[in-house]
């Protein structure tokens, strides 16, 4: 048996931490001094202290490092990593779309936009309508446009577009 400490040092957790997930039930010790409270790993635990260590070293929220600990379906670990790897890109693309911003706002002159106010007129238009999240936006578009295509035709005359929230360009 490993008091906490040893198995702290050598799983690089630290004994804070090693405390939270045994109250969390996510790395039990093997055995709990009843009068002292004192805690003992087996040398066994190693590896699943070593995975918990690298999945939370990739922001995997504990309630996800759980659930991947305790499925023994390799479907359902491989759906969770991927919902966390959605998160993770849903957050990169939010993170890069500040930086572009923010490099805006630091030009020193930034380049006028040309308006041009014109009347159209009227016309014909075939839409699809649909409230959409920022994830699906692409494949809902892509399949509203054949959608359109089946329906219109060789009738379309002008480019597609689309009317759009402005929480999308937010």
């Amino acid at each position: 048996m490993l008091t906490i400490g040893e198995f702290s040092r050598l799983t690089h957790l630290s004994v804070r931490t090693l405390r939270r997930y045994h109250e969390a039930a996510l790395l039990e010790p093997a055995v709990v001094d009843e009068t002292t409270g004192y805690r003992y790993y087996r040398v066994d635990q190693i590896p699943t202290a070593q995975v918990i260590h690298r999945l939370r070293e990739l922001d995997v929220p504990l309630s996800d490092v759980r659930q991947i600990l305790r499925t023994p379906d390799p479907g359902v670990r491989a759906a969770l990593v991927t919902d966390h790897l959605q998160r993770l890109e849903d957050t990169l693309d939010r993170t890069r779309a500040a930086v572009v911003s923010l490099r805006r706002l630091l030009r020193p002159d930034p380049a006028p936009i040309d308006v041009e106010l014109r009347a159209e007129p009227a016309r014909t238009v075939a839409a699809v309508e649909a409230v959409v999240g920022h994830r699906d936006i692409s494949t809902w578009y892509a399949g509203a446009m054949a959608e359109l295509e089946a329906a219109v035709g060789a009738a379309v005359t002008g480019p597609p577009g689309g009317s759009y929230d402005n929480a999308l360009f937010e």
